[in-house]
């Protein structure tokens, strides 16, 4: 029987957690590693949505495509998740899947640097059309780590054993930044196609209509507007141009502030308000900090 309550299903330990998909209990209570086809099919705890209170770190291969941004992609060849606690998924609609599950328990990296550091990986909050996709020399540099630590997990566990699969862990999110980084490279041309539809977006907005509805533009809502989370799309611009998503938007208002101040008549308060900005010392502020002078100044310099 399905349960009706539809609010998602909330999972507090592995140990639950391979319960309910069938699987044996972990062999350590904070850290798993699953293979995906031991899994059986959906069960009534994961019929609508739920939430996992540990890091997931996924190699999948599914048999079906994808939308990526604007396009579709083939995650036949494979594609490799990074999800944080708390985060909300969707009930499976497929069991043909293959590949790998990496559970590992907040509480597991206590005590240890990469409990905090592990916040600073940018993918943990990407969504799921922004996986990672690997070569086969990734894809074997992958499962390396994964055999590691396996093997650390089905050997019998002792002092040093969480020392190893912490390091393991470590050096496989640091490889993660590595393919991530090669990805944006090798997608240039699709991803120069996205900065250039963000560019136009930014356009739209700055016009008085939107920016008086919707104030300042948001790395939030451009990013919903081009079908990407927020880090996903700072991490691409940072790699295409040196510069996070909240600083080209700064530029693209500076670049519009100026060409107003060179060819209107507007007042300073009357473009601030035109670019979003509530009030026009937020307006001066920003601009000093781009530009070194005042909105007057640079104004000035045209006179």
């Amino acid at each position: 029987m399905k349960r009706a309550n539809k609010s998602p299903y909330y999972f507090k330990s592995l140990t639950e957690f391979h319960k309910v998909l069938g699987l044996p209990k972990p062999m350590h209570p904070l850290v798993s590693l699953v293979d995906i086809q031991d899994i059986k099919d959906s069960p009534d705890e994961l019929a609508n949505s739920y939430i996992l209170n540990f890091y997931k770190i996924a190699y999948k291969i599914s048999f079906e495509e994808i939308k990526y941004g604007q396009n579709y992609f083939d995650y036949g060849e494979g594609g490799m998740i990074f999800t944080s606690p708390q985060q909300v998924f969707e009930a499976p609609t497929d069991t043909e899947n293959k590949g790998k599950l990496l559970f590992i328990h907040p509480d597991f990296l206590l005590s240890y640097p990469l409990a905090k550091k592990i916040k600073e990986y940018g993918f943990f909050s990407y969504d799921i059309n922004e996986a990672l996709h690997l070569s086969d020399r990734e894809k074997s540099m992958v499962f390396s780590i994964f055999k590691i630590i396996d093997d650390e997990l089905q050997n019998r566990i002792d002092d040093f054993s969480q020392d190893v699969i912490i390091s393991q862990v470590e050096t496989l999110l640091n490889y993660g930044n590595r393919f991530y980084k090669r990805q944006f490279i090798t997608r240039k041309v699709f991803n120069n196609d996205l900065l250039q539809k963000l560019d136009d977006i930014l356009n739209d907005s700055f016009n008085f209509e939107l920016t008086y509805r919707q104030g300042i533009p948001t790395v939030q809502y451009r990013a919903e507007a081009l079908s990407m989370s927020s880090n996903y799309l700072s991490d691409m611009l940072r790699s295409l141009t040196g510069q996070s998503a909240q600083q080209h938007i700064h530029n693209k208002l500076i670049e519009k502030a100026k060409e107003s101040l060179s060819t209107t008549n507007l007042s300073i308060s009357e473009i601030a308000y035109q670019l979003g900005f509530e009030h026009s010392s937020s307006f001066t502020k920003l601009f000093k900090n781009k530009v070194n002078v005042t909105p007057v100044e640079f104004r000035k310099s045209f006179t």
